[in-house]
């Protein structure tokens, strides 16, 4: 019995010796007494600014915390502490090195060390160990702290059982990150493009700030806006945007229309933070402003993230507003009031997506259907994780589907947005290897037709940027299909070729309906349209003193994503300029007018009055199948019946003249099926003005 306490007192003794906790007392270190002096004026340095509880204060604590470690790599609280900063930075990884020390120096460093060894086990998808330290800390608990701390231990255990799952069948992707042109040392997040993925604007806490100063919340600098542009096969250098978007506050991206013409952006000096709108004129911003969301959107409430409906007409939200709010920050939906220019009354979108947790980073793709957005609630594997839904025929959003790893991880990952054809997506992340603390991230979709290459980690590139960390990629998955096409190009003057600030009306024929209207970018004429299959769009450019441009693009519902270019040239108000009217329909071998060709009837109903003294002559064409005689008959009795039409809504007959042409006067070739489409026309010409 002597000889086996003997052995265990020899065993508890080694294990002292070998995990002893030095404490920072200046007669343990009396040979170095400047070292020593040194040492406490950074460990106090850390523990002021770890006092302050944000994230920026932890990142600057460490510098000063793993100075002190040098001089004294044996002092549990020490250990402790750097593990804890390293586990609230982008370096989790690095935390639980420290943590491990620290227990094994003194097993009751910290009440909450069994909880953070299980954060670090967690970030490290050793997840088994992790469900393991979390429970220690729960067993380790009073009665009343369970009661306090029950719930979120069991979160961790169940996003930690949730992570298992989805590690054990990731989803078919690369994901690079996006380079030292877009990221940069410090955090960079919050990816806005426009539906082709030519322009990106984002958000950035850099030390060049516009105001240069440290944000007393988080004591990190406040945000820029940046942005770049994808030219040459990559993303080129981002620059500060600048003013007016840009001031001494914080000013963050939010929510971008799907031309890059609007912009949602977030003011922190603001009610506790709002969003504002700007519009691109020209190469120029406009000063952001809260006029058309004062009533409804911006609250005393966090309001800071948005987006906007293909047609600019919907607005999807988050707020923490106390009201109509099932628990942090929410999604809600608001209408556009065109009569009082401003955003309607916000709706919260219900208890399928939002949770008593945080739904942040909203995006509704351009489809009109999809809507992303991240969450730490739901089915998270930790962290904020991005979810789909889709909004259905019923008016009802489906359950919100994990995107799955290695999209998602224990982390934060946040601020999703897709390009229009979705294949390909950007979102910001505070995963290991980055450039600074989050950075923006692109996702590139694989669908099942792609074999698996080698795992040599550099051909798994697949865009111009790093190499992607995520190499485990094992699952096939479908790429999602968006239904939807986009139709851009510039509009120009027909004679100079100059740019035109033109207005774009786009029409569903059926319901005689305009869904929206865009503008042109006065600079470069530019312009982008997304159109979410399923209708029957017409398609109308108008600029004051010019000739309105009407285009018809009938889209099944089954049709799958496309992009149409389509340069269009205006004409000026002259004599023989010719227009042909794309949105005329009429019933089958007949003259009677469709109801869908209405909306275009009545904008040349417009443009006749606006110009009283134009005479102009309307012709009907026709392709070359059938007899000469058949095909005259019934192109000029289909060129009346637009003039009956016009003289019915006011337009003098005087002013009118129509004619049938046949098939004589062709626009295209009548040996394809696309080109006796185009020859079956309506068109006016101008006689006099």
């Amino acid at each position: 019995m002597k000889k086996f306490i003997y052995i265990l007192t020899l065993v508890l003794f080694t294990i002292q010796l070998s995990a002893q906790n030095v404490e920072f007392d200046k007669k343990i270190f009396k040979n170095d007494k400047e070292g020593f002096k040194e040492a406490m004026k950074n460990l106090d340095a850390g523990n002021e600014l770890w006092e302050l509880g944000v994230s920026g204060g932890y990142k600057m604590a460490l510098e000063y915390y793993l100075k002190a470690n040098n001089f004294n790599p044996n002092n549990a609280k020490l250990n402790y502490k750097i593990g804890v900063c390293y586990i609230k930075s982008t370096l989790q990884e690095k935390g639980l090195e420290y943590l491990l020390k620290a227990v094994k120096l003194d097993p009751f460093v910290a009440p909450d060390i069994n909880y953070m060894i299980g954060r670090g086990y967690h970030y490290d998808l050793k997840f088994d160990e992790a469900i393991k330290e979390y429970t220690n800390y729960k067993n380790r608990l009073s009665p009343n702290e369970l009661v306090e701390k029950r719930k979120l231990i069991e979160k961790r255990i169940a996003e930690c059982e949730m992570g298992k799952k989805l590690v054990k069948k990731p989803i078919r992707v690369f994901i690079d990150n996006a380079g030292e042109n877009i990221n940069s040392s410090y955090s960079d997040y919050s990816p806005l493009i426009t539906a082709d993925g030519s322009m990106m604007i984002f958000t950035s806490r850099r030390a060049e700030t516009t105001g240069g100063a440290l944000s007393e919340q988080d004591h990190q600098y406040f945000e820029d806006i940046y942005v770049s542009y994808y030219e040459n096969g990559g993303w080129g250098k981002a620059i500060n945007i600048g003013k007016p978007l840009n001031t001494k506050d914080n000013d963050a991206t939010v929510g971008l229309s799907p031309d890059g013409q609007k912009l949602f952006t977030y003011i922190g000096s603001q009610n506790g933070g709002d969003i504002l709108e700007a519009e691109l004129n020209g190469e120029e911003w406009s000063s952001p402003s809260d006029k058309s969301l004062k009533k409804y959107i911006n609250t005393d409430a966090h309001e800071a993230s948005a987006s906007f409906s293909f047609d600019g007409k919907t607005m999807y939200f988050t707020s923490n507003k106390e009201e109509d709010n099932f628990g942090k920050h929410d999604i809600y939906i608001s209408y556009y009031d065109d009569e009082k220019e401003r955003w309607g009354p916000a709706k919260n979108i219900g208890s399928s997506i939002n949770t008593e947790y945080e739904e942040k980073g909203v995006f509704m793709h351009p489809d009109g259907r999809t809507m992303y957005f991240s969450s730490n609630g739901h089915n998270t594997m930790g962290g904020f994780d991005i979810f789909e839904t889709t909004l259905g025929d019923d008016g009802n959003w489906s359950e919100p589907r994990n995107l799955g790893y290695p999209i998602n991880t224990p982390g934060d990952d946040r601020f999703f947005v897709v390009e229009a054809s979705g294949k390909k997506a950007y979102y910001a992340s505070n995963k290991t290897g980055g450039f600074g603390e989050h950075d923006i991230y692109i996702i590139t979709f694989l669908g099942p037709e792609k074999p698996m290459i080698s795992s040599v980690e550099d051909n798994l590139i697949a865009s111009i940027a790093n190499p992607t960390k995520e190499t485990v990629i094992q699952e096939s998955v479908e790429i999602k299909t968006m239904r939807l096409t986009i139709l851009k190009g510039t509009i120009k003057d027909a004679l100079t070729n100059e740019p035109v600030a033109a207005e774009i009306e786009v029409v569903d024929n059926e319901k005689n309906e305009v869904i929206s209207v865009i503008k042109s970018n006065s600079s470069t004429g530019a312009y982008l349209i997304s159109l979410p299959s399923g209708k029957n769009y017409g398609i109308a450019v108008k600029s004051e003193g010019y000739l309105f441009h009407s285009e018809n693009f009938n889209i099944p519902s089954a049709t799958n994503y496309q992009e149409i270019t389509k340069d269009i040239l205006l004409n000026k108000m002259a004599v023989g300029s010719k227009i042909v009217l794309e949105n005329i329909f009429f019933d089958y071998a007949k003259a009677t007018l469709r109801p869908e060709s209405y909306p275009e009837l009545d904008r040349l109903v417009d443009l006749l009055n606006k110009f009283p003294s134009v005479r102009i002559e309307i012709s009907g064409h026709t392709d070359n199948r059938g007899s000469l005689t058949t095909n005259k008959r019934l192109s000029k009795a289909r060129a009346e019946s637009v003039v009956n039409y016009l003289i019915k809504k006011g337009i003098g007959a005087s002013r009118l003249e129509f004619e049938g042409y046949a098939y004589l006067q062709p626009i295209a070739d009548n040996n394809t099926k696309e080109g006796r489409q185009k020859n079956r026309r309506v068109e006016f010409k101008v006689l006099s003005n």
